[in-house]
């Protein structure tokens, strides 16, 4: 399969086998958009402008504080924000200095965001003002030297900056003193105080530029290790498909932009050619989203299932103008057939369903942008991705045209391996027969039909998509709950609420002579988990389904649901 591409013949015009990638990196294609482009708007946020102009400057300005603070070309940087300005400022800016982006879960709980800062070495954190006091509270046990802490309200037009310090800023938790606290700075007083043009440092395709945290077998979240050459390929994929080589698209960003996601599809294309980001710092305000569309008249809106659900579901919908959008990419989770034609009868956009993974920067797969979108695949394999399905036992013999197997991917978007795992790097990307680069071992069952046209049968390795379309890991509650004095066995799956995608359902065991309530242990949970984590129903059990050699089925717990 992996010679034969059926799914050529069903690339639209625009789209080529091969495509000849410019020989730049992310870094350097920022600057030069903005330098071509000065007076293009890059990002609306909240109804504030900001031209190429502006954001070239907050970049190297950004660039230059990071080498004031002592940072260096590998070094690793967390970026801890929601959608705000200062995400792509000082992810640009992080690259651009030759050191290494890794970008954080908000909602992470101390101990999550702990494990990361930790496992990346991360000597630099940009946190957000109501985010600070966690980093304050676990600083002293990671290698953080350095703290910058934004204000999301800097980037605010001057009426609405006003209101929200009057009226929310302390309410809300954004208000906080951060004097006397060693090496800790504002983002903004930073900037100020930086110089104009940083020191040039000497970037290659293949240095690394991102750390993508993902869940793992282990329940310990691994660090992808994402080339420069990677991130900028994937990117100038996806903005082939779409067939936006000449730019001037817009983009509704809600998708959180730590994630991969929207990393590549909404925000680096920007560096690309000269687009805009509409941000949205908060996807589960649909109201918020809603308002944004009717007012800022983005083209595109990438998303997940359940942001389309929550928008077809909303009571005011009618209310707001939303035939700006030509075209929606749907990724994370299968798209209803009934969601999508809802969706597309709503808004006049085409919505389309797409794959990808965080080892793969993250997209290999989506379906036509204008052409043959087919209900229920993920559709076609982008130019130069190569794809086969191979038996899920011993993982070499290919599968043929509707034969259900593991879904192995190679192409120049393919992660160089995983963070300080050699093993687990060992396992997931493995030695091709034909000595070309190595085939990355999604641990996804798919099969594909003989126009070339891919499906997904089952989720990766148990994955739960969680609230939001975030990804959780049934080991990482599991291991939460063995936690807890009274828990002898735990298990873990995702169930379907109608309405809202999947939420978390755990299966408890107690230790003999013990006894506890629901409540208790979600609340056990909810100290040491982010919230969409957490389970929504946890079910007493006398004994849980195992292997002969005692692995819980959790396939079985889930069968027993319906």
């Amino acid at each position: 399969m992996s010679q034969e591409k059926p799914w050529l013949k069903f690339y639209e015009a625009h789209v080529p086998e091969h495509i000849d990638y410019p020989k730049t990196t992310i870094a350097a294609s920022i600057l030069k958009t903005a330098q071509e482009n000065p007076d293009h708007t890059a990002v609306i946020f909240k109804g504030n402008k900001i031209s190429y102009r502006k954001l070239e400057a907050a970049i190297k300005r950004f660039a230059s504080a990071l080498q004031g603070l002592g940072i260096k070309k590998g070094d690793r940087v967390a970026i801890h924000l929601p959608n705000c300005p200062q995400f792509p400022i000082a992810y640009y800016g992080v690259l651009i200095s030759g050191a290494i982006v890794v970008p954080c879960n908000p909602v992470y709980t101390p101990r999550e965001l702990k494990h990361q800062l930790n496992d990346s070495g991360a000597k630099l954190i940009v946190t957000l003002s109501s985010f600070y006091p966690m980093v304050k509270e676990l600083r002293q046990e990671t290698k953080l030297e350095d703290v910058l802490v934004a204000k999301i309200k800097t980037y605010f037009p001057p009426v609405l900056n006003l209101l929200f310090t009057l009226l929310k800023e302390k309410k809300d938790g954004h208000k906080i003193d951060i004097a006397g606290d060693a090496d800790t700075y504002w983002f903004s007083d930073i900037l100020e105080n930086a110089a104009a043009e940083p020191e040039h440092v000497q970037i290659t395709e293949e240095d690394t530029a991102v750390l993508m945290y993902t869940g793992g077998t282990t329940g310990l979240s691994k660090g992808a290790e994402l080339s420069h050459r990677n991130i900028f390929v994937n990117a100038y994929q996806v903005t082939v498909w779409v067939n936006g080589l000449d730019g001037n698209s817009s983009y509704l960003v809600a998708l959180p932009l730590f994630h991969s996601y929207a990393m590549t599809v909404c925000m680096n294309p920007g560096a690309i050619v000269p687009n805009t980001m509409v941000l949205v710092p908060n996807p589960r305000d649909i109201d918020d989203v809603l308002k944004t569309i009717d007012k800022h008249k983005p083209d595109f809106y990438p998303g997940v299932p359940a942001m389309y659900i929550a928008i077809n579901n909303h009571p005011n919908v009618g209310k707001y103008d939303l035939r700006s959008l030509k075209g929606c990419n749907s990724g994370a989770a299968p798209l209803p057939v009934e969601v999508q034609e809802r969706f597309q009868e709503l808004t006049g956009a085409r919505l389309v369903e797409g794959y990808g993974l965080s080892e793969a920067s993250p997209v290999t797969h989506t379906n036509p942008a204008f052409g043959e979108s087919r209900i229920g695949t993920i559709g076609l394999p982008y130019p130069d991705t190569e794809v086969k399905i191979v038996d899920i036992e011993d993982g070499n013999r290919i599968l043929g045209t509707g034969e259900v197997g593991e879904l192995c991917i190679r192409g120049p978007q393919i992660m160089k391996g995983y963070w300080n795992l050699p093993e687990e790097t060992a396992n997931t990307l493995r030695p091709a027969a034909d000595g070309g680069k190595p085939w990355l071992y999604t641990g996804d069952i798919a099969s594909m039909d003989e126009d070339g046209y891919f499906q997904i049968i089952d989720r990766k390795k148990d994955m739960i998509l969680g609230a939001g379309g975030l990804n959780v890991y049934p080991r990482e509650i599991e291991d939460v709950l063995f936690e807890h004095s009274k828990v002898l066995e735990a298990a873990a799956i995702g169930i379907e609420i109608e309405g809202k995608g999947e939420r978390v359902k755990a299966f408890v065991v107690l230790k003999q002579g013990e006894s506890a309530t629901e409540e208790e242990l979600i609340a056990f949970c909810r100290e040491y988990l982010a919230p969409y984590k957490v389970p929504k129903f946890i079910e007493f059990r006398d004994d849980l389904p195992k292997t002969l050699v005692g692995k819980v089925l959790r396939r079985k717990l889930q069968a027993q649901e319906f």
